[in-house]
């Protein structure tokens, strides 16, 4: 299944700095460095340039060598800033112009963490949307008024600059390169291997009131587990209470804490994910994959697509598919685009 992205953007940096943030580092490492024959498709170019000179302090005293150093951000189309080390500290000036002209020919910027105070002070971020962790988001909006910044969120996709919050949710913001690079089926591939969920939205809550989840087959998790099975049909809040064996407003309470989003949130994106594999693997028309999934019609299924993808299924199918082109449809029948 080749992928359509050029080929520059599967070219990833991160960069390395002395007082390293070193799971972010190895967030990158994990999901863009590691080779990955079974998937069949060209992976990633993935090389570590450093800042600072000599072997690196991370975290944990532990010391990080990296062979390339700063000039060779100018061959990447993607680079990747895994926190830093002090965000009261104002990056050097030849990381922040290396990251401007990186972003002024075309390339992808990516922060993880507090990452986004190097993107903020490169002006990146001016009169865009971003996060970080919850614990620096009123630093950095004090500090970048023109920022605007969403406290309650993973990640933040703006153009072809992304944000994500702390820790794990670079994972998250990951993965969700690797779904715009390379579609639904393989980026699926690559969670499971990292034994994590398949996907989580950006617009999620950072942190929830019982980030414990309940045991499969009960409560929410037997709600959330019926619904995925029964996508094709109208799912009201009042069947998944029924199926969670909740009263609706007690199933809309603990969803809220415990998921992260609302029911009817989480239901749209879950459609929207179940469409990308319909159209990464079947032959179905836009009407049918609509069908499928539970949307009333392809226009419903285009406006939530478009929303959150930022492509039609049309071309999203042309760009990920595995099967030949669904075949046309019949007189009179409405496929969309």
């Amino acid at each position: 299944m080749p992928s359509r992205r050029p080929r520059a953007a599967k070219r990833v940096m991160v960069v390395a700095y002395d007082r390293l943030a070193l799971f972010e580092l190895a967030i990158a490492v994990e999901v863009f460095g590691l080779p990955r024959p079974e998937l069949k498709v060209p992976w990633y170019e993935f090389e570590v340039c450093s800042l600072d000179p000599g072997p690196l302090q991370a975290t944990g005293a532990i010391h990080v060598g990296a062979r390339r150093g700063l000039p060779r951000m100018a061959t990447a189309g993607t680079i990747i800033v895994p926190g830093w080390r002090d965000p009261a500290e104002t990056p050097p000036r030849r990381l922040l112009e290396a990251l401007r002209r990186a972003y002024d020919r075309g390339a992808r910027i990516v922060s993880i963490c507090s990452g986004v105070f190097v993107l903020a002070a490169a002006g990146l971020l001016d009169g865009r949307r971003a996060t970080t962790h919850w614990r620096y988001t009123d630093i950095l909006r004090a500090r970048y008024p023109s920022i605007q910044v969403e406290p309650d969120v993973l990640y933040v996709a703006e153009g072809r600059i992304f944000t994500s919050a702390g820790s794990a949710a670079g994972l998250d913001l990951c993965l969700h390169l690797v779904r715009l690079d390379y579609g639904a089926d393989i980026a699926n591939q690559v969670a499971r291997r990292l034994v994590i969920a398949p996907h989580r939205d950006g617009g999620q809550a950072q942190f929830i009131s019982r980030p414990v989840p309940a045991q499969p087959g009960h409560g929410l998790a037997r709600a959330t587990e019926w619904a995925l099975a029964h996508l094709d049909r109208s799912i009201r809040i009042d069947d998944l209470a029924k199926a969670a064996m909740l009263s609706p407003r007690t199933f809309a309470r603990r969803f809220q804490a415990e998921v992260g989003t609302t029911p009817h949130r989480w239901l749209i994106h879950q459609r929207v994910h179940a469409a990308q594999r319909q159209l990464e693997g079947s032959r179905l028309s836009i009407e049918e994959v609509a069908n499928a999934v539970g949307f009333d019609t392809a226009q419903t299924l285009r406006l939530h697509f478009r929303r959150i993808l930022r492509t039609s299924p049309t071309a999203y199918r042309r760009r990920f598919t595995t099967t030949r082109r669904a075949p046309p449809a019949q007189k009179g029948r409405r496929t969309g685009t």
